[in-house]
């Protein structure tokens, strides 16, 4: 990142672990900047990374090269308004929140080098993965200033369209929730079956853990990996057909479409 100044407006758990993540590439705590009307999570981020704390974001984003935003949805209209008349042109602005749109933050802040990201609850231990939408007037080096900044909690993916954020979100943004449930699905399976209930969530647990970085990590796709512990009238075959057989596939699809439409909806209502 050199010796760019980065200031994070909003220190919540987002932020925290995107601002651990850079300290942990090497960015120097003087080069990061925090602010937030929450001054136990300010002293927090001060005494575990030595980062410079604010309670005025006008101050805060004074010669920042890059502002990251990271409040809630519900109050980023006003947080922008606030901060507007601090801004200038050369700025790029990262935004965390979900369902506000590139166009709404262009409009509240009156700069137009915004970078949307949807990132996901899991680079809170630095393994998240993050759908990244940049505007046009976002320059190569902002684009690759932006990737560097989210590549620290994880995964960068960059996105065509502002469009296809929905589709992030329902695929990864709320992804972690899918496979929660799976597990609590699968530990209750145990009991059910006579595991105790400690040794029936460990096994489901790993598991997912260990599929999930066999499938990061293979050359295989998903399905080529499960068709090769699925061997022809064995216990694996057993439970897909009973999966499928319950229409799994097609769920899987209507609940992820549910949650893209349900984005879209959010991102209409807060641009209202």
């Amino acid at each position: 990142m050199g010796n760019t100044q980065i200031t994070f407006i909003g220190a919540g758990n987002m932020a925290a672990s995107i601002i651990g993540g850079l300290c942990k590439q090497g960015v120097p705590a003087a080069l990061i900047r925090a602010s937030d009307p929450g001054v136990a999570q300010l002293e927090a981020l001060h005494s575990q990374y030595g980062v410079q704390t604010f309670s005025d974001n006008g101050l805060a984003i004074q010669d920042a090269d890059i502002i990251v935003l990271a409040v809630k949805p519900q109050v980023m209209r006003h947080v922008c308004e606030q901060l507007a008349p601090f801004t200038n042109p050369q700025q790029l602005i990262i935004s965390i929140a979900a369902g506000v749109t590139c166009h709404s933050l262009s409009q509240w802040l009156g700069v137009q080098s915004i970078v949307r990201c949807m990132p996901n609850t899991p680079a809170l231990i630095q393994q998240g993965v993050s759908g990244l939408y940049a505007m046009e007037q976002v320059s190569a080096l902002q684009r690759e200033q932006a990737e560097q900044l989210l590549s620290a909690v994880g995964l960068a993916v960059w996105l065509d369209t502002e469009q296809l954020i929905d589709a992030v979100t329902a695929v990864s943004g709320s992804g972690p929730a899918y496979f929660f449930l799976l597990i609590e699905a699968m530990t209750q399976a145990g009991v059910k079956l006579g595991l105790p209930q400690a040794t029936a969530a460990q096994l489901a647990q790993y598991t997912a853990q260990g599929a999930s970085t066999m499938a990061c990590q293979s050359s295989l796709d998903a399905a080529q990996l499960r068709q090769q512990v699925t061997s022809p009238n064995g216990t694996t075959e057993a439970a897909i057909n009973t999966f499928q057989a319950g229409g799994f596939s097609e769920l899987v699809e209507a609940a992820v479409r549910s949650a893209a439409n349900r984005s879209h909806e959010l991102a209409q209502q807060l641009s209202e």
